[in-house]
């Protein structure tokens, strides 16, 4: 099991699923986590939950597609804990949008300004402040199954899971050199806030997602907090990888 003890991780989109089980995972190995989320109530019970439990951790509140609220993150991380060694880009939306016809710019940039955007400019970030301390650490991305494929009814969320997987990829290229891991997780459906959300009460439907997985179920937070965390640590030579998570999905 990887021990963060006197690290730093960052994870973004920490105030609920697979973002809060991250960084209560990273708390529980030792590392000291900064929560940020756009959500201030869901962060600094994040943070609770971890103190609670003999962690560390320091919300900072943050809008990932505002880039200078992301400088100002990094800023503030650094000053409070003197660097970052990893870091979780997880923030991210999941909307259902309507059919062809009645697509909404509005909620396309919506979309991709958090789930892309929102990785570039956190990635960029991260980069140069790892870059600037001489390299070294990980950055993991949250992808998704539709990182690889794409999903009828969810057009702009599939466009940006691939771009983030492109991301990942050349970054992942381009620093390995400087010591620094450029991965993602790409799950498939997780039992969280968000699958609640787009199912909107629909009687059945988490056994409907469910029995569209091989595995028979959708996954629990943890387990994709489990495989972020060995990105993070214990995966020494992955670099430039979208570890599909998805309970067989892909496979068919």
């Amino acid at each position: 099991m990887q021990d963060f003890a006197g690290k730093v991780a960052l994870v973004t989109g920490a105030g609920s699923g697979i973002g809060r089980a991250t960084a209560e995972l990273f708390a529980t190995r030792g590392a000291s986590v900064i929560v940020s989320d756009v959500a201030e109530a869901g962060g600094r019970e994040t943070v609770s939950l971890i103190e609670a439990a003999g962690g560390a951790a320091r919300f900072i509140r943050c809008d990932v597609a505002d880039e200078a609220q992301v400088a100002a993150l990094i800023a503030e991380a650094i000053e409070a804990y003197g660097r970052i060694d990893h870091a979780v880009n997880n923030a991210g939306i999941d909307p259902e949008l309507t059919p062809e016809p009645d697509w909404s710019i509005e909620k396309f940039d919506r979309i991709t300004g958090i789930n892309l955007r929102g990785v570039f400019l956190c990635m960029r970030e991260e980069i140069a402040h790892m870059q600037a301390r001489g390299g070294g650490g990980t950055i993991v991305n949250t992808g998704s199954f539709a990182s690889y494929a794409g999903v009828p009814n969810k057009p702009a969320y599939s466009a940006s899971k691939h771009a983030v997987l492109g991301l990942t990829r050349s970054a992942g290229l381009f620093y390995a050199r400087q010591g620094i891991r450029i991965n993602a997780v790409c799950p498939g459906g997780v039992k969280t806030a968000i699958m609640a959300d787009n199912l909107g009460g629909f009687d059945g439907g988490e056994q409907m997602v469910a029995d569209n997985h091989p595995i028979g179920r959708v996954a629990d937070a943890a387990e994709i907090a489990d495989a972020i965390l060995w990105l993070s640590g214990a995966a020494t030579f992955v670099v430039g990888h979208g570890l599909l998570i998805d309970g067989g999905l892909a496979a068919g």
